[in-house]
């Protein structure tokens, strides 16, 4: 009760999640064997660490960084447009399909919403939707990001609990399709209530072929990845090494739009980024330490079964503690913590690691979304100038559509296993 008191507490005062951790860490290994076992507490942060899978975040995140410079988020926008553009509502399609080309490329929603944002969000008020819908629709599509490979979240999932990590990503595919595709009904549902602005005229074969043609050295990059690991060729580091330096080979010589300034800017937020979520990942870890020598995950998974022992009724259960924590909590920090806590309870009802892991992916990533922490509608509001409060009532069809498909996914294990059955994973 101490450690959870004071994890709750700095958690509460605002202190940032790595240290939150760490010092929750540092008061359960006290708390387990005395000052004696503080020497613990560097070999769990360095331990936790030392994963070789985890190399593939920077790259991965260093990649998009670079693509992004190149004017890449035109591109694929433009294509979007051409495709979806002249249906009703045709610039919220076109937000839409565009997350999905873009999710190959970042992997991370907050860059997602970070760029449409700034890109789509006034071109779509140009056109006459109001701020609040244009950014609602922005934050529902930016969870396609992680959902589809490649997915720093995947990675960490697939790293901390021996998953195959081309596994999830295969797994991924099909669930952020489906994301889209929901996400686009709803636009369709509401396109004449809303009275959305609509194109004159379909685009012709050549507009669709000249589209492409622009955007093809993007499109070749989601390729790269998923061809290299779901093909046995690469592993999932070796794919987000190569992807670095595909996205350089594009931007210094076919776009020439990198200088040696911008790359050394690149590599600093790089830098940053791969630094917080490490830090978080390492504290997790000796935190994790204490839950383990505390049996706290056996306790858990008992505590579930005994309220019942209905598979569907433990899943519901499941999906609501994530989706409540996830509104309060960082969801790297709480998929370290959670993963490897629930996962004897997923074993127990016989849901496959894969399955559980896609699951638990697409449950916190409905949370970045959600009032009053969702990290998208804070990029959001700060990119835009929207208020969280407006932008949250314009969201509610898209997060209860986003939900439906969670239940979809949780309960339909071979529409999520399809692919990696099909691949061999």
């Amino acid at each position: 009760m101490v450690v959870l008191a004071l994890f709750f507490i700095l958690l509460f005062l605002g202190m940032p999640i790595g240290f939150t951790l760490g010092l929750a860490g540092l008061a359960g290994i006290i708390d387990a064997g005395g000052t004696s076992f503080l020497s613990m507490a560097p070999k769990r942060f360095f331990a936790g660490l030392n994963l070789f899978p985890f190399l593939a975040m920077p790259f991965f995140i260093l990649a998009g960084e670079i693509m992004n410079h190149t004017g890449i988020t035109h591109r694929l926008v433009q294509f979007a447009e051409t495709l979806v553009g002249y249906l009703r509502g045709g610039l919220a399609h076109t937000n839409m399909v565009a997350s999905v080309f873009f999710a190959g490329i970042t992997g991370a929603a907050t860059a997602d919403a970070a760029a449409f944002g700034k890109t789509l969000v006034p071109a779509m008020v140009k056109q006459g939707y109001s701020r609040p819908f244009a950014c609602a629709v922005t934050a529902a599509g930016s969870i396609i990001g992680p959902t589809i490979p490649p997915s720093s979240l995947m990675v960490i999932y697939g790293s901390i609990m021996g998953v195959s990590i081309g596994g999830l990503f295969a797994a991924g595919i099909l669930p952020g399709l489906l994301i889209c595709l929901v996400c686009m009904c709803i636009i369709a549902a509401m396109a004449r209530r809303l009275n959305l602005p609509k194109a004159a005229s379909a685009p012709s074969l050549m507009d669709i072929l000249r589209a492409f043609r622009s955007s093809l050295v993007a499109l070749i990059m989601p390729l790269i990845i998923l061809g290299g690991i779901l093909g046995g060729i690469v592993t999932p580091t070796e794919a987000a090494s190569v992807a670095v330096a595909y996205a350089l080979f594009v931007g210094v010589v076919i776009y020439r739009a990198i200088t040696f300034d911008d790359l050394v800017q690149m590599l600093i937020r790089t830098a940053r980024v791969t630094g917080v979520i490490f830090l978080i990942i390492a504290s997790a870890s000796v935190l994790g330490w204490w839950l383990a020598f505390e049996k706290i995950p056996q306790a858990l998974a008992a505590g579930f079964l005994s309220l019942s022992s209905d598979p569907s009724m433990i899943i519901l259960m499941l999906l609501a503690m994530l989706l409540v924590i996830g509104m309060f909590m960082d969801i790297t920090a709480m998929l370290i913590i959670l993963a490897p806590v629930l996962a004897p309870l997923t074993a127990s009802i016989g849901m496959e690691p894969v399955h559980a892991g896609v699951v638990f992916v697409l449950a916190l990533n409905i949370s970045l979304m959600t009032p009053p922490v969702g990290a998208c509608l804070f990029v959001l509001s700060s990119v835009t100038g929207e208020t969280i409060e407006r932008i949250a009532v314009s969201l509610w069809p898209f997060i209860i559509a986003e939900m439906g498909v969670l239940l979809v996914i949780a309960f339909w294990p071979d529409l999520t296993m399809f692919l990696p059955r099909l691949l061999g994973f």
